[in-house]
């Protein structure tokens, strides 16, 4: 228990620090911007209470606020976030029995399961985010290519940095 906490802790500032120091000056051709601070709610272990879950969504998305100067824009983003979250895993983890593993990793869950999680997920975070942010359908077409863009930037990311720390999977 503890270790699990202190892992997502030291995940939550690493993830934050890399997201404000290093990915918010990363913007591809004024396109694709990577927000890989999601990560951190993606793999909150499944066992999280979903109050918890929605508390730590919208602390992280506040903390992203505080730096890009977007005031609720990412903690609403992060909210929707972990609530396709619990929806998604309690459709997907049930029916394929992952019942028995602790946290929602690229290792633990295979790639295929992994990537489909990212994508749905991300996908909705991103279109969200990127709605709140434009507000208005004149923008439409530039709007969606950035959701798009940054949507297969991040996910992309999210590979890599599961791919880095990638353990051998011990499935019986």
């Amino acid at each position: 228990m503890i270790r699990t906490v202190t892992i997502n802790i030291i995940r939550f500032v690493v993830l934050v620090f890399i997201q404000v120091f290093l990915l918010k000056n990363i913007n591809l051709y004024n396109l694709a911007t990577p927000y890989l601070y999601i990560l951190f709610i993606l793999l909150l272990p499944f066992e999280i209470p979903n109050l918890l879950l929605f508390v730590l969504a919208f602390l992280t998305g506040l903390t992203i606020d505080a730096f890009y100067d977007t005031p609720g824009l990412h903690a609403s983003a992060c909210v929707l976030l972990a609530f396709v979250r619990v929806l998604f895993i309690s459709i997907t983890v049930q029916k394929e029995g992952f019942d028995n593993e602790p946290e929602p990793t690229l290792s633990i869950m295979g790639f295929r399961w992994f990537l489909t999680y990212a994508v749905v997920l991300t996908l909705f975070h991103h279109f969200f985010l990127f709605s709140l942010e434009a507000f208005h359908l004149s923008e439409i077409q530039y709007t969606l290519s950035r959701f798009v863009s940054s949507s297969i930037f991040t996910v992309f990311l999210m590979l890599v940095t599961g791919l880095l720390f990638f353990r051998k999977k011990e499935r019986k």
